[in-house]
This record gives structure tokens, sequence and C-alpha cells, in this order.
């Protein structure tokens, strides 16, 4: 049952993702809000669709924890899930994103309408730099921008390092840093065919103090992330 649920969904999600970019294409003339609400619409029909074809529903805490305006998400990232839940849960984010997914047909069309900011992960300091220049207009502006700070999709207990960007953007536009947890790849997994019956927890924790150093605001975010997302990791209703 879960392998003929998993094919429905992937067939739904990868067509019904290339239709809906296809549709989206005479937005590109309209204002970024008109692509943006599309967007979150698409976002919504994701994960209804996962709830109803996988009975995979999602719980979210600590919405109290997100400020009014800009403000950095620094989300834990286990799972495609994760890049599509932020796109309903707030009204206009922003995502930090490599720089090669803006080579993608279309969709790389659509992701610059919206103002997601690209970082070239290979330039070095110069790309550093040009990232948190991008990233702090939009904090201006009053969009949150959401970004990952272990830089690529981790399985449910593996660490990696996390990288500096998010230190670098905290400084230099201080604007608050809401660490995020959840336990996405339990039931969706890293580059994952099946998707497993179950709840996906996104928790969101209060931001950290502001004038951290960065050895310290790097501390503060690995602890705070990595410790809900094993509490997260170990809920009996997080594997269904």
């Amino acid at each position: 049952m879960i392998l003929l649920r998993s094919a429905l969904f992937n067939a739904l999600f990868l067509g019904g993702s290339a239709i809906a970019a296809i549709l989206a294409l005479p937005l590109l003339a309209a204002p970024p809000a008109a692509m943006i609400a599309y967007v979150r619409a698409w976002a919504r029909a994701v994960v209804a669709t996962l709830r109803i074809v996988c009975g995979i529903r999602l719980e979210v805490s600590g919405r109290e924890n997100l400020p009014p305006g800009g403000a950095l998400i620094a989300a834990k990232h286990q799972s495609a899930f994760d890049t599509v839940v932020w796109l309903m849960l707030l009204p206009a984010p922003v995502y930090v994103l490599k720089k090669e997914l803006l080579s993608i047909p279309v969709w790389g069309l659509l992701a610059s309408k919206c103002g997601h900011v690209p970082v070239d992960r290979k330039g070095g300091a110069s790309a550093l730099k040009a990232m948190v220049r991008a990233a702090q207009a939009v904090l201006a502006a009053g969009r949150p921008v959401v970004i990952f700070p272990e830089g690529t999709r981790t399985a449910p207990g593996e660490r990696v390092p996390y990288q500096p960007g998010i230190a670098a953007l905290a400084v230099a536009s201080g604007a608050p840093v809401v660490p995020v947890a959840t336990d996405s790849g339990l039931v969706w997994g890293r580059r994952s065919f099946h998707k497993r019956p179950g709840t996906i927890h996104v928790a969101i924790l209060p931001p950290l103090p502001k004038g951290l150093p960065r050895p310290a605001l790097m501390a503060a975010l690995e602890q705070a992330i990595e410790g809900e997302s094993d509490r997260l990791a170990r809920l009996p209703q997080a594997c269904g």
C-alpha cells in the first residue's frame, strides 16, 4: 500500500508541479505579488495531497515565535518537503538557494520572479557578500528569509557542519534569527521514493538573543535546531 500511495503522490507531485509551472508563465508579466500568491496556493495543494494520498499530516508548533516583518528563518533540512512548507506557512518568504537551481527551465524564471536569493557555493567570499547584500534588501522590505544553515539535506540524526552564511547575514542585517526543527525525513526521506504515513512536525523556536558574536550564534543555533529535531524524532507519532 505504501508503494502504491508513494507512486501516486510522486506522479501527482512531479507532474502537477510541471503543469503548474507552465500555467504560471503568464504571471511573469504580472506584479510579483501575483506569482507569490500562485506559488502559495501550489504549496497548500502539495501539503493537502500528501495528507490525502499518503496519510502524512503536518503539525506546526511555535507560530507565536515568528517575528513580524523581516526575519531569518534558519530551518532544519531533511526533506524536499522543507522547501515547500514555508511557502505555505509564511505570507511572502524568500529562500536562499543554490545558484544552479535558477538554471532549471521555467522553474528558474518563476523563482527569480518571486525574489528568491541565489548563492554560488563555489564563489567564495565574493559570492557570500553578494548573497548578504541581496538578502539584506529583502529583509529591509519586510519579507522573511528562509535559509537552511546545513546547506544540504541530511538524514534524521545525521550531523553536518553548519555553513557561515546565516551568521554573516545575521550580523550584517541585525534581523532576528529564528531556529526551526523538524522530523520530516522520517516520513519523506532524502531522495526517497517512499512516503510513509505519519506526522511531520515543524517546531518554530524562540528567536536567538540579538547581538551574539558569530561563534556564539552558530553554537546556539546548532544546539537549538539539533536538540529539538532529536526530540521530535523520538515522538511516537513521528513515524505514524
